[in-house]
């Protein structure tokens, strides 16, 4: 869906409209084919793509910075430090997208994207006419002869990239009187600097909120003082950069030599103990608050799945159920323990399928509806012209429940998908997870573990929340 989405806004532009694509910090390595190549093509109407990062992995498998991303592509890449900054960037940003010529990558962390404010609103623009470029086949088509072009193009345009950088009203350099330390803070990271010098700043500060970097203000920030200090959201990228671009013996002080942590968010305390300021803690945690996991609602038909596979796989001495990204995924810990693995979208189904190739029995695939249709079809036509033995659980709540109770794309239609497909008709078994089918539901999936081939299990049953949902909204009417 990130790929697809991503390709679309692409395709929008070419057009000669503006479009804005979304996505999790892990979504763009499913767009990544698109992304990279966009870069290379440019763009006819604005785009601007936003990633929305999660240091400290709050609801992600990884904590990876897309600053990265933006670096790999050669593009410009946004950091707002405010809700106003993200406004005005987007609202900019279309325009110096089609200026330069080229994508933005946007990219915002968890305390931003979890966070609101008032914003000042600016005139609303008029929407783009459809306008595809006149040198559209020379430009989209990305055949090696002319793919070739469209890089050095690319290289060409590096400089324009800094200079609008350097000009950039989102980088801006704050000078102070103690030269012994400059401050380089990026995006919200300048919050947290803000929040320890609530008088004003005794240090130059370098704020930088639009890259790559303004070569002018780094350079500037280097000469006047003695050691740098480099607070940034991510991965030490800034940090990385600063050692190596310059070419100076500069002393750098940040997340690679233990100034700052190496992983996780950053707050006003890590800064302040960075910056070498005296942290006290004023309240301590009360023994009786825990840590609690989160755990599968009350009424959910995962559970009852969960509970029926756990019974029947003690039956088979070595079988391995391969989890996927969704609700279900919950189904890891107590008191379930049912899943084995969970690794990125769709790999539940091909994972299962390489553990079968190479002799697992039974190797079961649990993959969410939602999923299924993001990432996991192909892999189930792999284990379909494969003749994979595989017994592949597609846990139908009819939404997206994770992720804030969408329409799924696959609603009503698994079935035939999965026929589609060329899974056999008669290995397409739907179930309704409810405790009163407890022994069918065991029946069905021993019988379809014992099926030599691809079979699909289907536990149809709404999620307990879009449910409830829609029961009181019925009652308002």
């Amino acid at each position: 869906m990130k790929k697809t989405a991503l390709e679309t806004a692409l395709g929008m532009s070419y057009a000669g409209k503006r479009a804005l694509c979304c996505m999790k910090h892990v979504g763009l390595n499913v767009a990544a084919d698109c992304f990279m190549n966009a870069a290379m093509s440019g763009v006819n109407g604005g785009l601007i793509l936003v990633t929305a990062d999660d240091p400290s992995m709050h609801s992600s498998q990884n904590e990876q910075d897309n600053r990265v991303y933006g670096n790999f592509a050669m593009i410009p890449v946004f950091e707002p430090s405010s809700q106003q900054e993200a406004y005005d960037m987007v609202y900019e940003g279309f325009e110096l997208s089609e200026r330069l010529g080229y994508p933005i990558l946007l990219r915002i962390t968890t305390r931003m994207a979890h966070s609101r404010a008032g914003v000042i609103r600016r005139p609303e623009k008029p929407e783009n006419p459809l306008n595809c470029p006149a040198d559209g086949r020379q430009r989209f088509i990305l055949l090696p002869a002319l793919a070739r072009k469209r890089y050095q193009a690319l290289l060409e345009k590096q400089s324009s990239f800094v200079e609008a950088s350097e000009n950039s009203s989102y980088n801006c350099y704050l000078d102070a009187p103690d030269k012994k330390l400059g401050i380089l803070t990026t995006g919200i990271a300048f919050n947290y600097l803000k929040e320890n010098y609530p008088d004003g700043f005794v240090n130059p500060v370098l704020k930088i909120c639009q890259y790559p970097l303004p070569r002018k203000q780094v350079e500037q920030l280097v000469e006047e003082c003695d050691e740098i200090l480099v607070l940034e959201e991510g991965f030490p990228v800034v940090e990385e950069q600063l050692k190596g671009f310059l070419g100076k013996g500069v002393v750098v002080h940040g997340r690679l030599d233990g100034t700052l942590p190496r992983a996780g968010e950053l707050n006003p305390d890590m800064v302040g103990k960075a910056l070498g300021k005296e942290i006290r803690n004023y309240y301590a945690m009360p023994e009786v608050v825990e840590q609690r996991p989160p755990t599968l609602c009350q009424g959910c038909g995962h559970r009852d799945l969960f509970e029926a596979l756990n019974e029947v796989i003690r039956e088979y001495e070595g079988a391995k159920v391969f989890g996927d990204i969704g609700c279900y995924t919950l189904g890891a810990l107590p008191p379930f323990r049912a899943i084995d693995t969970c690794i990125d979208m769709g790999a539940a189904i091909t994972m299962a399928k390489g553990a079968a190739d190479a002799g697992v029995f039974p190797a079961i695939g649990v993959i969410g509806d939602s999923t299924f249709t993001h990432s996991g079809m192909t892999g189930l036509l792999d284990c379909v012209n494969e003749k994979s033995n595989v017994t592949i659980v597609i846990s139908d709540n009819e939404t997206t429940a994770m992720t804030g109770g969408q329409d799924s794309a696959g609603t009503g239609r698994l079935e035939a998908i999965c026929i589609g497909l060329g899974v056999d008709p008669a290995h397409v078994r739907v179930m309704i997870p409810l405790k009163k089918h407890f022994e069918e539901m065991k029946a069905v999936i021993r019988e379809e573990i014992e099926y030599p081939g691809v079979s699909v299990l289907i536990p149809t049953r709404e999620c307990i929340q879009t449910l409830t949902r829609k029961k009181k909204e019925s009652k308002k009417q």
